[in-house]
This record gives C-alpha cells, sequence and structure tokens, in this order.
C-alpha cells in the first residue's frame, strides 16, 4: 500500500521511468529484487519493513558485555553484533604474555565456553539474530555459541546470525591474522560445508570492505578488493567440491559508510550488480539467491573526531542516511565518543536512536530505491563500477586474491589512497570541521567510559579455576583428535567437528588455536610488492 507525504500526496513503493515526464524511455533501470539487483536484492526493501539495526558492542568481561546487550535489546535493537578483544581475535587467552595490557580493551574476552555462557546468559538465541566481528578463531567462537544454544534447547537449524570469517581483508588492512592464506581457506572451507549440515541458518562469512576503507581505501577500492576477495572464497569452496548453490545463498558483505552520500549510494549500487554478474558467468549460479549480494553496513568510525566529539553525531546521521539510501540489510551507527573511548550507554543509545529515527520519522522507507534515474547517481554508479572493475582485472592479472596479497598490491593502493586523503587534510582541501576548519579554542570536558584494568586478572582466575576443574585427560584427547584433522585433507576430514569436542571439554581458545599453529604455522607478512 502505497504511503502519503506530509502534503497528503502518495508515494509510490516503486517508481521507475514513466514516473517522469520527458525521461529517456530507453534507460533500463531494472526492477527492484530483480537481476542485476542494481536497485536492491528485495522488491518491497524497505516498505515491507525496515533494515536489521544491529549495535556493535563489546567490552570488559562477559558479564559487562551481557548487561549492555540486554540494554540495546530493551532500547529497541533487533539484532545483537559482538565485538571481541584483541586477544580473542588473535586466538590466545587473557593469561598469555602476549594478552597483557589488552584484555577487555576492545571488546569483550572470551576464553572458553564457561565465559560464552555468561555472555549470553539470559538472552534467548531461539530467537536473537547475532552478528560476531571474528575472523582467524571465527570456527572457534560459532561453535561455542552452538553449544550455548543447545544448553538453552535451541537446536542448531534454529540459529541466525553471521560470522565474519573474513580471514583475507586481515592481510591486507587489518593484521588480526594466525594462520598462512592457504590453511586459513581450507578453515573457511571446512566452516562452510559445517553450517551448510549443521546450522543452514547462519552466514557463514562477512565478506568486508569496511577496515580496508577505515585503513583509507577509496569507495572503489573497497569494493574491488572486497569482491575479489569474495571471488577467492567461492573459488576455494567450489574447489573443495562444493556446488555453488549449497553456499552462495548464505555468503553476506560487511561495508563502510562516509559522509559523501552520492558516492556511497553508488557504491552499494554497483557492487551488487558486479557480484550479480560474477555469480552468474562465472560461477553459473542458478539459485537467485546465490547472485544476491546482502551486505551489513557500519558508519565511518575512521571520519569521527575527538575535537568537538557531538559533531558526531552529525556525522552519523549522515552515514547512516547514506547506507539506507544505498539499500543496506542492516546497520550499526556509531557512537558520537567512540574517537575517544569505548561508549557510554547513553551515546550507544543515541546512536540506536539515530537509526530510529531514520526508520519512522523519514520518508525514505516509504519507497524503494529513492535515487533510481537521478542523473548524477546512475553515472556515479557506472563510474564507480567501472574503476572497481579495473582494480579486479588488476587482482586478476596477480592471480587471484591471495595472489595479489602475496605481493603487497591491495595493501600498496589502500596506503597511497590514505595518504591522499591525509595530504588533502593537512593542506586543508578536504574540510573536516572542527578539526581543519571551526575549532574551538579550547574543548569541552568529557568524561569517556574506561576498561577497569583489574579484569585482566580477573580472567586469569577464571582460566586458572577452568583448568584445575576440567577434565584434563578430555581435552588432551580432543586436541589430539583436531591436530590430526588438521594434517589430514580437507576431503577426508573436517576440523570443526573435533574442535567442537574440545571446546565442549572447555579447551580453551589459546589451546585450540595453539593447536592449530603447531600444524599449520602463523603467517608472516611480505613486504614485497
Amino acid at each position: 500500500m502505497a504511503r502519503e507525504s506530509e502534503s497528503g500526496l502518495p508515494i509510490e513503493p516503486v517508481y521507475g521511468p514513466s514516473a517522469l515526464d520527458g525521461w529517456d524511455p530507453d534507460q533500463k533501470l531494472g526492477e527492484p529484487g530483480a537481476y542485476p539487483f542494481t536497485r536492491g536484492v528485495y522488491p518491497s526493501m524497505y516498505t515491507g519493513r525496515p533494515w536489521t539495526m544491529r549495535q556493535y558492542a563489546g567490552f570488559g568481561t562477559a558479564t559487562e558485555s551481557n548487561a549492555r546487550y540486554k540494554q540495546l535489546i530493551a532500547n529497541g535493537t533487533m539484532g545483537l553484533s559482538v565485538a571481541f578483544d584483541l586477544p580473542t581475535q588473535m586466538g590466545h587467552d587473557s593469561d598469555a604474555p602476549i594478552a597483557s595490557g589488552e584484555v577487555g580493551k576492545v571488546g569483550v574476552a572470551i576464553d572458553s565456553i564457561d565465559d560464552m555462557r555468561v555472555l549470553f546468559g539470559g538472552i534467548p538465541l531461539g530467537k536473537v539474530s547475532t552478528s560476531m566481528t571474528i575472523n582467524a578463531p571465527a570456527a572457534l567462537l560459532l561453535l561455542m555459541y552452538q553449544l550455548v544454544g543447545e544448553e538453552q534447547g535451541v537446536p542448531a537449524d534454529q540459529l541466525t546470525g553471521t560470522i565474519q570469517n573474513d580471514v583475507l581483508k586481515e592481510y591486507i588492512a587489518r593484521g588480526t591474522y594466525i594462520f598462512p592464506p592457504k590453511p586459513s581457506l581450507r578453515l573457511i572451507a571446512d566452516i562452510f560445508k559445517y553450517c551448510k549440515a549443521e546450522i543452514p541458518k547462519w552466514n557463514t562469512i562477512s565478506i568486508s570492505g569496511y577496515h580496508m576503507a577505515e585503513a583509507g581505501a577509496s569507495p572503489a577500492q573497497e569494493i574491488a578488493f572486497t569482491l575479489a576477495d569474495g571471488i577467492e572464497y567461492v573459488r576455494t569452496a567450489v574447489a573443495a567440491g562444493m556446488d555453488v548453490d549449497d553456499f552462495a545463498p548464505r555468503l553476506s558483505f560487511f561495508f563502510v559508510a562516509r559522509t559523501t552520500i552520492l558516492e556511497e549510494v553508488a557504491k552499494f549500487r554497483a557492487a551488487r550488480r558486479i557480484w550479480a554478474r560474477v555469480m552468474k558467468e562465472e560461477f553459473g549460479a542458478k539459485n537467485p539467491k546465490s547472485l544476491m549480494l546482502r551486505f551489513h553496513t557500519q558508519t565511518a568510525g575512521v571520519q569521527l573526531t575527538a575535537q568537538q566529539p557531538e559533531v558526531n553525531l552529525v556525522r552519523v546521521a549522515v552515514q547512516g542516511l547514506g547506507a539506507v539510501l544505498g539499500g543496506t540489510q542492516s546497520l550499526h551507527t556509531n557512537s558520537f565518543d567512540e574517537a575517544i573511548a569505548l561508549p557510554t550507554d547513553k551515546s550507544a543509545r543515541l546512536a540506536l536512536r539515530t537509526q530510529q529515527v531514520l526508520a519512522y520519522e523519514t520518508d525514505v522507507t516509504a519507497t524503494v530505491d529513492p535515487f533510481a534515474g537521478s542523473y548524477v547517481v546512475e553515472k556515479m554508479t557506472d563510474d564507480v563500477e567501472a574503476a572497481a572493475l579495473e582494480l579486479m582485472e588488476k587482482v586478476e592479472e596477480l592471480g587471484g586474491a591471495v595472489n595479489a596479497i602475496e605481493h603487497g598490491f591491495q595493501k600498496s593502493e589502500i596506503e597511497r589512497s590514505a595518504y591522499r586523503i591525509a595530504q588533502e587534510t593537512d593542506s586543508g582541501e578536504r574540510v573536516v570541521v572542527g578539526v581543519n576548519r571551526y575549532q574551538l579554542d579550547a574543548e569541552e570536558p568529557y568524561e569517556p567510559l574506561r576498561v577497569d584494568p583489574a579484569i585482566e586478572a580477573q580472567q586469569a582466575e577464571r582460566l586458572a579455576k577452568l583448568r584445575a576443574e576440567r577434565d584434563q585427560e578430555a581435552v588432551d584427547a580432543a586436541l589430539a583428535e583436531l591436530k590430526k584433522a588438521a594434517e589430514a585433507d580437507s576431503d577426508t576430514a573436517n576440523v570443526l567437528y573435533p574442535m567442537k569436542d574440545a571446546l565442549r571439554a572447555r579447551a580453551t581458545v589459546g589451546e585450540v588455536c595453539n593447536a592449530l599453529r603447531e600444524v599449520w604455522g602463523t603467517y608472516v607478512p611480505s613486504d614485497a610488492f
């Protein structure tokens, strides 16, 4: 049913060339929900229901993060998104020497199934969709989530959510890798197979351009290198014997939304179009869902400023609007104080309220693809697509995403873009309000949220207690089976099954990752390019 404007005039769910007098009849916009999905992956988009409002959160202990999740749910968030601390992301326990000073700082510390139970205590996993920003150890956190779900009585085939699980972008832009590329890709293929059999509603990977953008990638670079990584993952799964339509419908993507609304909208539309054609023409996908580029968006943290932090509320609203106009499936809006510290309860609530205002107080949800037919957006979509395809061709010439990573190609290109942005900002050519123009003589005081450093000792105590209580022989036996599976070929052994047994026996994240390090080794980056 059509909505009405504030003037009482009808707003149609979908517009096309016939709606505009004098429009060129040869202009082919296509339809929303139809190949190549330039106008959106679903016919009705937000006219049926809004995007998933998924707020990213996690800090300190599992108990503290659990309380924040419950607050977000009470305030109207539709899905959880878990931030893990750096030791967890790197596959180390909180009491490992290398973890000193980082426990609980940029996310929640998860060392074992015990912590995972606390993290989701009182949260019904059969009703909540959960995204987990975890990459190299993604399989471990997924399996612990499944085990907690089973303890709650939720069958695995009813669990919904996403693991980021995008290791290739770690080599390019972020750095939380553990294993070399080839065993990392094997692990990802094992996850695809496991989820098809055990957790069929789970999104097995969120192929991410966000972190490349935060490192300085341009919009064209962001989608080019992200889609090139996606192609590498699909090739890996197909080479492992999977039919493309068995796993491609569960692939998802993760992009940034900058303040440059027009180019961001064009970027999202171009990315959908490129991916649909690649999946159809290169991989021969038959299922329409295999052709859909579904994506989560996070507003651009790198554009937030510590100076005059309240101005970030405006930036985040503009960025969120760009994501919505570009057709995102879910959205996280950053808190205004994230350039200073972890978000407070109030700032996290304001970030969620930003999405709710966009969804319920504006008219951008009244019609599908509001910018369709815009001269500038249609031309920018074509231009971003052409620039991205040129970069993707260069990746192919180097032998694909992994070989290009080993040559340092993507990293080098992103660094050049980041340097250009820094030069423009330093010169004042690129205006950053409050930083190089419209500064204040003195900043107003602000009290940030701080993580209690005592949590490192608390986590160490929990680990000591766990190791004293558990059946060590069962843990050792399970880890031995895991190493055997890792040594075997992917065609004959899936590492997730013995990994699940080890985690159920209360093996720690560090112990499981160390077992795999013994077999697969660790990645040492190259500065060759």
